[in-house]
């Protein structure tokens, strides 16, 4: 939560991250949990939870003010301890307005941090199987700790792509964020190709494949027909407004035939005069 700063996004990838386990489970024994284990104990219980307090703590760091002096400005020991202590906390902080449906570059920019996102959490399990790392060893502690401040850096870098519209090119560090992640994949693939390859059950490959056509018509639909039917309503309602009424019509046709009347009669006015004037003369 404190590193993608979005309540919805990460309630998706929990959600997400829970389907995957249901959808992957004929490979990793792992994955084969109680259905309560799954939605109440990770979704509902940790995950909620974990987001919940992270939303807490970034509307704290959101209205907090920071006040950074210098250590030796400041009179007393007990002042210099607690500066040193702000040390490890953030400068400033920045809110992340993902806005993934605003455009179709954020929206594709969303859903590939998401399946990074996924993909770098699968790594955890897939590594730990296929190279026999068992849970307590301190490189899966040290993998996620790295992976944490690591990623707040990329994401940070990465929303700033996705945001400024003066920023052409993606940060460093998520490009090596997301090398690191591919090079994890990749030794998945070589040392444990037997696993993965292992192929889908028949409703689960039913399944995905709904949701991948569900996200291509919405993705077609959101972004080129809506706006398309949009664009059609407003020409529509311009050529309304600028062409005349058929009242006004009829009023202009009415000036003109009573224009014509008028000056007929008036050349008729003048052809009897002057035929008077020459009857008398």
């Amino acid at each position: 939560m404190l590193i993608l700063r979005d309540y919805w996004i990460c309630n998706v990838l929990s959600f997400a991250f829970e389907v995957l386990e249901y959808s992957l489970e004929h490979q990793l024994p792992n994955f084969s949990e109680c259905w309560w284990d799954h939605w109440i104990m990770d979704f509902l219980g940790c995950n909620l939870l974990g987001i919940w307090l992270g939303m807490k703590t970034m509307n704290y760091l959101s209205m907090k003010h920071y006040y950074w002096r210098g250590m030796w400005n400041i009179p007393s020991y007990r002042g210099k301890l607690r500066r040193a202590m702000l040390q490890f906390t953030p400068h400033r902080w920045t809110d992340f307005d993902w806005r993934p449906t605003g455009s179709l570059k954020r929206w594709l920019g969303t859903l590939f941090l998401a399946i990074v996102i996924l993909t770098a959490e699968l790594n955890t399990f897939y590594l730990k199987y296929v190279l026999w790392v068992p849970p307590p060893h301190f490189l899966c502690l040290g993998r996620l700790i790295f992976l944490i401040f690591m990623g707040a850096t990329a994401i940070r870098e990465y929303f700033e792509y996705l945001d400024d519209p003066k920023c052409k090119r993606l940060g460093r560090q998520a490009w090596m964020l997301a090398s690191i992640i591919i090079t994890e994949f990749l030794i998945v693939l070589k040392f444990g190709w037997d696993v993965v390859t292992k192929p889908l059950p028949h409703h689960i490959c039913i399944f995905w494949s709904l949701i991948l056509t569900g996200l291509i018509l919405w993705t077609f639909w959101h972004f080129y027909i809506v706006p398309w039917l949009f664009r059609s309503s407003r020409q529509s309602e311009a050529r309304k407004k600028t062409k005349p009424s058929t009242t006004d019509v009829d009023k202009d046709q009415l000036q003109d035939s009573v224009e014509k009347e008028d000056s007929t009669s008036y050349r008729r006015r003048i052809k009897s005069t002057v035929n008077s004037n020459h009857h008398h003369s």
